[in-house]
């Protein structure tokens, strides 16, 4: 009996998993400002709310136990235009948090791992005799640039503009303030760790990263123009292909 109903839990699980996810069409999606054609939200969602002020670009891919919200809570009117905005192509990692109550604008091909926290709203502590939970927060747009890889359990901070193609290292936490294109930032406070220069490179350079994995392909085939091999190390590529 037991058997019997742990294989009907499993399967019932596994069912939700794959058929109770958002997707660009369902109802669900028809409720966002914008939900691209192949994008999808992950099931379980962990919080999702003020999908009226939320946009997502075209195959944007979020993972599950997912945290993506709008204003400080549902039925709120945030008046006209949004107020998060998630480019195409992205891939947010499992148990990300997306709060936003001003601005939030997340470039194309944003890829993240899993638990990263981004929010443009934080606690302000003005008054030193009442509970800080009490006092009025504080806004301060975010953005962040297209093509930018963000580590897992990494912290984007109110007030933080990433350029394009920037790297955010795991466990970070960015403080307020803009970033140029192909930034690293690393550490606790984040602090740019690398930066490139057309004429000079990287400074400080690069470690010899190894040979390139092979790129993954769909199991219809690689499409067109994707490379058979990877590419030699240190040489221009693309990923995904074109």
């Amino acid at each position: 009996m037991a058997r019997l109903l742990s294989w009907i839990i499993r399967s019932a699980w596994s069912y939700a998993r794959g058929h109770a996810e958002i997707r660009s069409g369902s109802r669900a999606a028809r409720r966002f400002a914008r939900f691209g054609a192949g994008s999808a939200i992950a099931f379980p969602t962990a919080t999702v709310y003020g999908e009226p002020w939320i946009e997502i670009g075209d195959f944007t891919i979020l993972g599950g136990d997912m945290t993506l919200a709008a204003g400080m809570g549902p039925d709120y009117d945030l008046g006209p235009g949004t107020v998060v905005r998630i480019g195409s192509g992205c891939a947010i990692g499992r148990g990300s948090h997306i709060v936003a109550h001003k601005s939030v604008d997340i470039g194309d091909h944003v890829y993240t791992g899993p638990y990263v926290y981004i929010t443009d709203q934080n606690h302000s502590y003005a008054n030193t005799e009442m509970p800080v939970g009490l006092q009025w927060p504080v806004d301060d747009p975010v953005s962040i640039g297209s093509g930018t890889w963000i580590g897992a359990n990494a912290v984007i901070l109110p007030g933080v503009h990433l350029g394009r193609n920037s790297v955010v290292a795991a466990g970070s936490v960015v403080r307020p303030g803009t970033y140029p294109d192909h930034a690293v930032v690393a550490g606790v406070p984040g602090k740019v760790v690398r930066t490139y220069d057309p004429e000079l490179g990287w400074q400080p350079p690069m470690r010899d990263m190894g040979t390139p994995t092979r790129v993954p392909t769909l199991a219809s085939g690689p499409p067109t123009g994707a490379p058979a091999e990877p590419p030699e190390p240190g040489s221009p590529t693309r990923f995904p292909p074109a």
